[in-house]
This record gives structure tokens, sequence and C-alpha cells, in this order.
């Protein structure tokens, strides 16, 4: 059976496995996270393991429980073969890009990466990489976004694109090298990506373009390093391409964290150093767009404007497949989300009725555990069972459901708008101490003042903040109207203001190494959050170990 039809046929056995996982049959709309109840488990360790055939491996001989990020389709058939693992597979929010720094010359020359660009063969790429594990990313959003405009991005045509560079008065010199019309030839251009160890397909892809790019004239070449270096090189400007990967959200608004000039900062989530002030316009008029429409008109003219601009070149967005073991019940999935969530780590049990650990893979190493920096994919797989926010999302219709906030509510203030949450009651930080919601607030207020780059789109229209007398409601009143507020506040972590208050420097931060007593004498660090999993230790190239939360909101047999 050809890959392409295995892999159809297993979306749709897709509702057999997710029955046999476990999962809830409710339907859209009925969700209900206090039906939950857990952890169950007591220990959670993520593994690092960085290559993906020991991780296979491991996965198969029933070391790890939990894999993700499964890519390459010989996984898929080997998993499937196994018979020791249930696979699921959903649409995802992902894209993959090459992103230039258009801070130095060359890349600040727009026809170059317009041409650049044309080069791309993403169709065949995706093609002989994935076989139909991924699809071409004709767009800024994944194509399973509802404002991608799934076109417009030049197409391939190395001819063409010679054409537009000799019209733009570009030259070749005699050793066959692009010359700039003002003269400057063009140094070699780095493309950074991980080694091949890590992440075999950005390497691939990373040498294709560099290849791409040298039939054009550009000098370039992959240049493969450890993923920790990269991501500081990038943090800082100190790169002339990379390629790199992003877990997108359900609004398109997150091009404006990716592509206004207000986010070019160190650290921030514009790494190109786009700033052009047509774009500027139709992303503000995103981020502030008062209704779907305005919202759908100016996410296309932003797409449309990125298209011309090329400050990155989209090359694939992946589905996600992930990999639980058959011996653990309570895996939980839908035809939008794998496997490998929060809610799968909460249900765990093993199916013979023992105690026994979670061991769940992660493919890289830990950058940091600062929540105030961390960035990468991994960390917050970590970090994402640390911290919680006030809102989360069904996981059948992706709409706003309940989490710490058991209710919310918008209203009009003038010209702006204000963001009522009020939380549950009883609700308890894992070191014991009560959650309020001052410690919403003072989290708000601390980014806020601090401009804090992870954050701080997020709160900078925030005009001022208030707290009902009994702590429970916390109202957030914004200087403006947006489509999007109550994503951007409803989804930020909640921090403890107990701790955060004697945080020296928040940059430098690193909670997991200081020590902190809990209320009732207990050992833990400074991360602590209301999240289901403790932190308790990390060791290097090995493991993050986690316990079992006993003051998780839905941690029932604890009596919370």
């Amino acid at each position: 059976m050809g890959l392409m039809k295995k892999f159809i046929r297993i979306l749709c056995a897709f509702s057999a496995i997710s029955a046999s996982c476990g999962v809830s049959a409710a339907a859209g709309g009925s969700f209900d996270i206090m039906s939950f109840s857990g952890p169950k488990a007591r220990d959670l360790y993520y593994v690092i393991t960085r290559d993906m055939d020991a991780a296979l491996l491991s996965m198969s001989s029933g070391k790890i429980d939990v894999l993700s990020d499964i890519y390459r389709p010989v996984d898929v058939e080997r998993l499937e073969a196994s018979g020791s693992v249930n696979l699921s597979v959903a649409s995802s929010y992902h894209g993959f890009f090459v992103t230039f720094n258009l801070r130095r010359f060359p890349w600040d020359q727009k026809e170059l990466r317009q041409a650049a660009a044309m080069v791309i063969d993403r169709r065949r790429w995706v093609r002989d990489l994935f076989a139909g594990y991924c699809e071409p990313l004709l767009s800024f959003l994944p194509p399973v976004s509802n404002y991608s405009t799934r076109g417009g991005l030049p197409r391939f045509d190395a001819e063409e694109a010679k054409k537009l560079l000799s019209g733009a008065g570009w030259t070749w010199n005699r050793s066959g090298w692009l010359v700039a019309p003002d003269g400057r030839e063009l140094p070699n251009t780095r493309i950074l990506c991980p080694p091949s160890s890590v992440a075999a397909t950005s390497t691939e892809i990373a040498e294709l373009a560099a290849e791409a790019f040298r039939s054009i004239g550009i000098p370039a070449e992959a240049e493969p390093m450890d993923f920790q270096t990269l991501l500081s090189k990038v943090d800082i400007g100190d790169f002339d391409a990379c390629t790199n990967a992003w877990s997108m959200s359900l609004d398109p608004d997150v091009l404006y964290s990716f592509y206004h000039s207000s986010m070019n900062v160190e650290g921030g989530s514009n790494q190109s150093g786009i700033g052009d002030p047509e774009l500027d316009k139709a992303l503000f008029d995103l981020r502030y767009a008062p209704d779907e429409r305005s919202a759908r008109d100016a996410s296309e003219r932003a797409q449309a404007l990125l298209a011309e601009l090329m400050p990155v070149i989209p090359i694939y967005s992946r589905y996600s497949i992930s990999a639980a073991s058959k011996a653990w019940d309570g895996i939980f999935s839908t035809d939008t989300s794998t496997s490998d969530n929060l809610l799968t780590l909460i249900s765990m049990t093993p199916s013979d009725g023992s105690e026994r650990p979670i061991y769940w893979n992660i493919p890289e190493e830990i950058r940091t555990l600062n929540p105030l920096v961390s960035s990468t994919a991994y960390d917050w797989t970590v970090l994402g069972t640390i911290y919680d926010t006030p809102l989360s999302t069904d996981p059948y219709t992706k709409e706003d459901i309940p989490w710490l906030a058991e209710t919310w509510s918008i209203t009009r203030e003038g010209s702006g708008t204000a963001l009522a949450f009020t939380f549950r009651k009883g609700l308890k930080w894992q070191d014991g101490y009560p959650l309020s919601a001052h410690d919403f607030a003072y989290t708000l207020q601390f980014i806020k003042d601090n401009l804090v780059p992870r954050f701080y789109d997020n709160v900078k229209d925030i005009d001022k903040i208030e707290v009902s007398p009994d702590g429970l409601t916390v109202k957030v009143y914004m200087k403006n109207t947006s489509y999007w507020h109550l994503h951007n506040i409803g989804g930020m972590i909640i921090l403890p203001k107990h701790i955060m208050e004697n945080v020296p420097d928040w940059r430098t931060w690193q909670p997991s190494n200081r020590p902190r007593t809990a209320a009732d004498g207990t050992e833990l660090t400074e991360l602590i959050g209301t999240g289901p999993f403790v932190f308790r230790e990390s060791r290097t190239g090995e493991y993050v170990h986690m316990t079992r939360s006993e003051h998780y909101f839905l941690n029932r047999e604890a009596g919370q």
C-alpha cells in the first residue's frame, strides 16, 4: 500500500483509534472540563531523546509512553506495524519557514528576497521529504486557518527570478555570483538550521534552499548548529537566514507579532526585522479589528503585502501525528487534537491497574524554564504543565471554555473594552498558597511595566486593572477595541505574586534553581504554577522529573 493511501487510511480510521484510546464521545459544544479528574499518575518524566530512531525504539519497547512530532512517513509505518501504539492525526497550526535577516545586506534588498522565493520548489520538496504527511504552505498562515489566503506566493520559476533581478539592476560577475545595483558583491549567506540528528528534514530543507539560491547566483550554504545556539543567534539578530517552525494560534493576529515593526526587539517574534509602513498599517488594522469581517479584510491585505515583501519564505505545514502506548487508558484525542495534550496527561492511567510513571518524549534539550523568556516548544511542553491560564479552548469546537476563570464577560467602556474574569473559588498554587485575582492583575501589570518581549504584545493596550473586594474577579480595561483582546488577555499565563515580588531580575531568573518552601514545609523551587504537575528535577540530556500537584483544581481525589 502506498504511503499516501496508508495515511488516508489512518485518517479514516481515526474515530476507531480515538474510541480505543478512551476518548470522550461528547459532541462538539458539550465539552465540560469539570468532567475530568486527575492527574491519575504520580510521576511524570519528560525524557530527552534527540535521535528519532532512538525515540522510536524506546516507544516500541515500552520505555516511552507518548511520542510527539512524528513526521517521517517510514516512522509512521514502523509504529503502526509494531502493534503496541495508537496513532492520532490532526491538522495543525504549524508553519515552517526560511527566514531572512532584513537588518543587514543583502537580505535588506526586496528584489533579492522575491527572487529567492521564486526558486523554492516547495511542492516537490514537500512531496519528496514527507510523502503526503505535510502540505505545501502557500501563504503566511497554515491551511487549517480560516484566515489563510492559500495562495499569492511567487510561483516556482528560476528564469523569471533571474529576469526580475536583471530588470532591477542586478548583474553577475565572472564567477556567476550576483552583484547588487550599487556594485556590492554578495557575501556568503549561511542558512542556520538544527543538525540532522535533531531535525533531519530541517537540515535538508536548508541545504535545498542553499542549492536553489546558488542556482541564481546567491552564494549560500546550510550551517547546522546546536539548536540552543541557533535560537540565541536569532534572538539577537546575528544571522543571515535560518529555518524555523512556528506553532501558530487560531487567531490571524499572530501575524502582528511576527511582522509588525514594533515587535522587532531582541528576543521578540519579529525575527526577520521587517518594518514596512503599509504592512504595519494592515497589521494594525488586523490587531484592532472590531469584528470578524474587518479582521478578514485586514488579514488578506497583510498576507498580500507579505507575499510582496517576502521577509520569510513559507515552506510547509505539518500534520500533527503522535503515538501513545496501548498500555495506558485515558488517552484523549479528537479530529483536531492529537493525543499529546494536557487532557491526556491528566487522564492517563495504566491499563493493568498498576502505579507507574508516565514517560513522555521531548526531542530536544530544554533551553530555559524561565516562563518570561522561554520561546521554544520544548520548554513550553514542560512549562505548559506548570502554568495555567484563565481560559482554554474546547478540543472539539475550538471555542473558548472556562479554565481557572469560571466566568468572563466583555463590555464596551467608552472607546475601549473591559474584560472581566471571575476565578473559581479555592484555587491554590502548587506550593499550597491560595491563588486570587490579585495574582492575575499582578502578572499583567508586571509584564506591561517591564516590557517583557515574550508577552508584551498581549498587554500593551491595557489602560488599568481592578480587582474586586472578594479577590475573585479582575477587570481589565483596554484602551481600545479589538476582536482579539479576549484571547490575548484570557490566554495569558498567571504567575504567583508572592514569588515574583522577590525575583531580583526577571531576565536572568532561573526559577528551577531557586529553592522555595511550600505551605506544608515541602521543599520545592520557585517554578510554581497552578498546573497538574510540579517541577522536581532536571538533568541535562536525560529528563525533567515532575510529580502530581495535590492542589490542582481537577485533582478532586485529593479533596480539591
